[in-house]
């Protein structure tokens, strides 16, 4: 059992002493590594030290356990203060000081320029400023929704107030009553342009209290006040607590304090010398130097450390939907999460969480949230930081869901995942009105560019499904397996696929497998590969060319990053492909498949069909046929070409 901190109001003396002389002997460790590695934020490492000190020495986090699940959760939002949070775990004992000084920026090295996950005690990778915090909110949502009593510390730069994704995060906070995450602001007043109230003045401390805070301002170099603070915190239940440390950059080596440039800028060798006589730090740089020049770090790979809940819920009863009835995969996705719940809503072992933007009754989630009301989080129109509050969930063993409209919870939040995908996060994006498929919303709510975004994020799956039977299948399939995934759909009711006999074709013997082409229609004269709403388009074309004389096999790519290379292979024996989707045609499935016929040597002729343009207001069927992507522009289009 991981040890639990602040425990006591005020520190002992002998323990007060003993952080005083560990903050000291960091602020030189602090100046080794980034002067070895000629680069790095020594600045603001050495204003926020002291707290780092002060909660890794005090907090419920232990070296010996560093996963223990009842641990505390220290989330370092300004990650570029890496040799801080670096000299305070190796003081703490979370690894040896030697193995950074060798390691720091190092290539393949564990300890980056910006804090990562693989180190021991980092529990979030940052440095795209502003996301600490949400992702603080993850893990102090996920202990209430787990009956854990951790707490969770976020320790944050004051330039990076200025980012609105804090504030969203702040309001989240106060709304679900989280209690149990207190923050520390480092307020030495300075950025990288210089004084913070010139670059862009705010008042933090009156930030976080309108929004319902509770606000303590402390020396931020008193090692006494920022532990006093932080068990303040802990015992206060009325609110989440932040507490402005007043700091100084460069603090403890009198060139340094106060001094912009320190921000990221290293010292020279005769800058170091000065600064060791100060600190009353020996000068072994050389040294230093010379092992990590003749000893280099060995390659590290980051672990994922993901828990893998997700593959233990219990994946329910598929629905399956005839073929005399239209539906849209929205409801059907919906229908599949509403049944998960009631699969899995009396296990403490698998537990699940939907965040939802203001949008529950378009994107079907209110069904989850009649079954399972206090795991559906409605976070209102703050679409970032909902998408880094469920990433940071999601690696807790909780299933998380994160339902959006396309533009919203791909577009907009790209950036967001993308950090998600780099902390090895479990997450399961779900979003709807992909596509032209959004109709009368106009070109502002059309999602075209959902595949080319996530092709971009070499850990996300990305899902497709072509009709509510699939969509079902694949809805319980992302439940039940570890990964991120992004799975996309339209707005509109569209038919059930069916077979050559009329029987639903992803109907109860089917299984969803990922990455597998399903040939939906058998042809030899062309192949159309295609996915989502477009496919029942592509079977209508496929029928009128057969009336002509005309044999079209129609493929289903339902995971369109990951082809089966073989399927491509015979596709191609029939001299031509055409690749069907209602996304931008240069970055979506038609690119994916010339990659893999250039890649694998695959000699066919491609004829690419998608959106060229942005869209306007208008009806799915009417935008379809305006921009060529209708069934019969289809059917026309493969026509002419073997004319």
């Amino acid at each position: 059992m991981t040890k639990k901190g602040f425990t006591q109001p005020t520190l002992d003396n002998q323990m007060l002493e003993t952080l005083q002389e560990r903050a000291r002997i960091a602020r030189g460790d602090i100046l080794t590594m980034t002067t070895l590695a000629g680069c790095g934020h020594p600045g603001g490492s050495m204003s926020s030290i002291d707290m780092y000190i002060t909660l890794f020495a005090c907090a419920g986090v232990s070296p010996d356990q560093p996963h223990d699940p009842d641990r505390d959760r220290i989330v370092i939002s300004h990650g570029h203060t890496s040799p801080g949070a670096y000299a305070a775990l190796a003081g703490t004992g979370f690894f040896d000081i030697n193995e950074v000084f060798s390691g720091f920026r190092y290539p393949g090295s564990i300890y980056e320029g910006h804090v990562e996950r693989c180190v021991p005690g980092i529990e979030w990778g940052t440095g795209n400023l502003g996301q600490g915090l949400s992702a603080g909110c993850g893990f102090a949502m996920a202990a209430r929704l787990k009956n854990k009593n951790y707490h969770t510390y976020v320790v944050m730069g004051d330039g990076e107030q200025q980012k609105g994704q804090i504030t969203e995060a702040r309001r989240f906070a106060v709304k679900y009553k989280l209690s149990n995450i207190t923050v520390l602001v480092d307020l030495n007043n300075l950025q990288i342009s210089g004084d913070r109230l010139e670059v862009m003045p705010q008042n933090i401390s009156e930030n976080f209290r309108s929004d319902g805070w509770n606000v303590v301002e402390i020396d931020g170099h008193n090692i006494q006040e920022i532990y006093a603070a932080v068990y303040a915190a802990r015992q206060d239940s009325s609110a989440p607590t932040a507490i402005i440390a007043r700091t100084v950059m460069g603090k403890g080596v009198s060139f340094m304090e106060n001094v912009a440039k320190y921000h990221g800028v290293a010292l020279n060798d005769e800058q170091y010398a000065q600064a060791c006589g100060e600190l009353s730090i020996a000068n072994e740089l050389e040294q230093y130097r010379q092992k990590r020049t003749s000893q280099p770090p060995v390659l590290t790979e980051a672990h994922s450390d993901c828990s893998g809940n997700a593959a233990q819920l219990n994946p329910g009863t598929p629905i399956v939907y005839e073929s005399d009835k239209k539906t849209d995969n929205r409801s059907a996705f919906g229908n599949a999460l509403k049944s998960l719940a009631e699969a899995n809503k009396d296990s403490a072992d698998s537990v699940m969480a939907v965040f939802d933007c203001d949008l529950a009754g378009s994107v079907k989630t209110n069904g989850f949230q009649s079954v399972l009301p206090d795991n559906f989080i409605q976070v209102g129109i703050q679409e970032h930081s909902t998408a880094t509050i469920a990433g940071a969930m999601s690696i807790e063993g909780i299933t998380t869901y994160f339902a959006d409209f396309g533009v919203f919870g791909v577009c907009e939040t790209y950036n967001q995942h993308r950090l998600n995908d780099i902390n090895h996060s479990n997450l399961k994006l779900v979003c709807t009105h992909v596509g032209y498929d959004v109709g009368e919303d106009g070109k502002t709510h059309q999602c075209i560019d959902y595949i080319g975004l996530f092709q971009n994020i070499f850990g996300f799956k990305t899902v497709v499904p072509a009709d509510p039977n699939q969509t079902d299948k694949i809805t319980r399939y992302i439940s039940t397996t570890d990964g991120n995934f992004f799975m996309g759909m339209g707005r509109s009711k569209i038919p059930t696929i069916v077979d050559d006999k009329g029987a639903p074709f992803f109907g109860d013997s089917y299984t969803f497998e990922y990455g597998k082409i399903d040939t939906i229609r058998q042809g030899s004269d062309a192949v159309i590969m295609t996915c989502g709403g477009m496919l029942f388009r592509a079977v209508e074309a496929c029928n009128a060319l057969k009336d002509q004389g005309i044999s079209v096999r129609v493929l289903n790519v339902s995971c369109p990053k990951d082809i089966e290379i073989e399927v491509l292979r015979e596709a191609a024996q029939t001299g031509l492909i055409v690749t069907y989707e209602d996304h931008n045609v240069h970055t979506g499935l038609g690119t994916i498949i010339a990659d893999n016929l250039v890649a694998n040597n695959i000699a066919c002729r491609l004829i690419k069909l998608g959106v060229t343009d942005y869209g306007f207001s208008g009806s799915p069927d009417v935008l379809f046929s305006a921009n060529g992507l209708d069934s019969a522009s289809l059917a026309r289009t493969i026509k002419e070409a073997l004319a």
